[in-house]
């Protein structure tokens, strides 16, 4: 594909489970490269005012992931950004194909069991995962997501690398420009 020099920089998103590291990666990226980051976990809870928690407690999740929706929306309409959406946005119908083509798809793959660790006590804040057995929760997302998750353009295994090489790595992977 042909990229124009004048066209704007495309988005590079990145998936995968919580706790696969979408928000740390996604911030060192937007740093070492000067592109606006945004979690959208993070703008949701802003916007709204409440928690995630909260927003699944008094509305469902169906309403969070129209939030979600909602979000994106917005997004393909602005270019170069470094994105964490949450680990389930990939399951919105319709949410991908908004921003790809030409956006970027990093898929952050790591076991259930790493990103368990790695959340610590963070997993109470999830809703998806407050159940007695938050880690086979975390199973049970990834079988139900990883063939979307498989379908970003690239997939780093990120259980074995350290934080700082998984920014470098998926710096190289990031879009210079949108396609004419």
């Amino acid at each position: 594909m042909t990229q124009s020099s004048s066209s704007p920089p495309a988005h590079l998103i990145l998936v995968g489970l919580p706790g696969s590291g979408k928000t740390s990666v996604g911030r060192g990226v937007a740093r070492r490269t000067g592109r606006d980051f945004l979690d959208f976990d993070e703008e949701i809870e802003r916007r709204s005012g409440l928690s995630i928690a909260q927003l699944f407690e008094r509305h469902g999740e169906a309403h969070f992931r129209k939030l979600e929706l909602a979000l994106t929306a917005e997004l393909a309409g602005r270019d170069g950004m470094i994105l964490a959406p949450g680990g389930g946005w990939i399951m919105v119908p319709g949410a991908l194909e908004l921003l790809r083509p030409p956006a970027c798809v990093v898929y952050l793959r790591t076991t259930p069991a790493v990103a368990y660790r790695r959340m610590g006590a963070g997993h109470r804040s999830r809703p998806l995962l407050s159940a007695p057995d938050p880690l086979h929760e975390l199973s049970s997302l990834l079988v139900a997501r990883e063939q979307s998750y498989l379908s970003a353009d690239f997939v780093l295994d990120v259980e074995l690398i350290g934080l700082q090489d998984v920014i470098t790595m998926v710096t190289r992977f990031l879009p210079s420009r949108r396609a004419p």
